[in-house]
């Protein structure tokens, strides 16, 4: 059964959900915004949906509002901002939070829809562009479970995997654990490959080798020929790297932990961030640990 949904945030990830859900599902995409205004029109002009000047707009045009933004204080602005906010008029909503943010924002989310009438899921995602244009996202979800039960279909037609994960809070928490593994496998797999560089040892060969031993790892099969090829095109920035990382860090000191490796690696992606390599891919990495480039 078709709804109507509208999203908040069509950049590259939020902009391919809307086109999968209307153009492969048949669910009718009524209104998208974001504060890129040229990208929010042309996604408008496109699935015919309105391009709304204000989030209260959003909420009143759909069933279902997904929210795909940037971090924390971007999900405080389109929830909790004086004058106009998702949750004007929100009873009866649902809403679908997919960014990547800290449990604490989500849960913060979760609460104040609750107090309006409306039903709030955080949908982590943990995939790529070409998975959100084809469906095939793999979504951990915390809130309600009978909340994500009634929004199942909806949430299948965009993944191929989902998770439940438990109460509001609980999938962010899973996804800062993904993000900050695949970092760590990341930022190591840039060194492995950088030694092995300096050393003149053939790189084709080291990726073969590690695939078939413990060094082997998903980011070897995604970023490897990247790494070695120096194309970084962003699918998942550095920015949002050093990010993701910090959200791990600050849940460790939550928990009294000291996780060193994870340290390391922010310091890695903070240090693409300021020596202006934050819009690279986080393969970009490589670029401070091969001999001859940025880092050398």
């Amino acid at each position: 059964m078709s709804q109507k949904v509208a999203f908040v945030g069509v950049g590259r990830m939020g902009a391919n959900m809307a086109r999968h859900l209307q153009i492969d599902c048949g669910h009718d995409v009524t209104a998208v915004y974001d504060i890129n205004k040229e990208a929010a029109g042309a996604l408008a002009e496109e699935l015919g949906a309105a391009n709304c000047e204000s989030l209260a707009e959003v909420t009143s045009a759909a069933e279902v509002i997904i929210t795909v933004i940037t971090n924390d204080d971007a999900m405080r602005a389109i929830y909790f901002a004086e004058g106009d906010n998702l949750l004007q008029g929100a009873e009866g909503k649902t809403f679908i939070n997919c960014a990547t943010l800290s449990p604490g924002a989500h849960h913060d989310a979760y609460e104040a829809g609750k107090a309006v009438g409306a039903s709030v899921l955080e949908g982590a995602m943990a995939s790529s562009i070409s998975h959100a244009r084809e469906g095939n996202l793999y979504l951990m979800i915390g809130g309600e479970e009978d909340v994500f039960n009634a929004n199942r279909v909806l949430l299948d037609d965009l993944s191929l995997n989902l998770r439940y994960c438990g109460a509001a809070g609980q999938a962010a928490k899973v996804k800062a654990l993904v993000n900050m593994v695949m970092n760590i496998n990341t930022a190591g797999l840039a060194e492995g490959l950088g030694l092995a560089s300096a050393m003149g040892l053939d790189l084709k060969m080291i990726c073969e080798v590690f695939s078939q031993t413990g060094a082997n790892s998903r980011v070897l099969e995604t970023d490897s020929e990247d790494m070695i090829d120096r194309d970084h095109e962003c699918w998942f920035s550095a920015e949002h790297a050093a990010k993701d990382s910090g959200i791990a860090q600050a849940l460790a000191k939550e928990a009294g932990l000291n996780l060193p490796v994870n340290d390391a690696t922010k310091g890695q992606y903070d240090k693409m961030a300021a020596e202006g390599l934050g819009d690279l891919d986080k393969s970009g990495v490589a670029e401070l640990t091969f001999p001859g480039r940025h880092g050398s």
